[in-house]
């Protein structure tokens, strides 16, 4: 199965990221433009600007872990993304 490691940036005056996994990448991003995702992303409207496909969930999910606790590399994706 594949699961895709995803980068969402928030399309506020003060943009934030927020990191997940998933096997389905665009009901992910649908549910959380709709308010149904991880509670973090509920009352904001997301672009995704990064994702990764990995063959294994434990990949996925290490990947995530690893994006999330890497500030560096978090900030140089965000930058990418302009």
């Amino acid at each position: 199965m594949t699961f895709y490691v995803y980068m969402l940036k928030s399309m506020s005056e003060r943009p934030v990221t927020y990191v997940g996994y998933t096997n389905n990448l665009k009901k992910r991003i649908k549910l959380h433009n709709t308010g149904k995702g991880a509670k973090f992303t509920r009352g904001r409207k997301w672009k995704l600007i990064y994702k990764e496909k990995l063959y294994s969930k434990k990949e996925a999910i290490s990947r995530e872990y690893y994006i999330k606790k890497n500030r560096k590399l978090r900030t140089k994706l965000k930058k990418k993304s302009k």
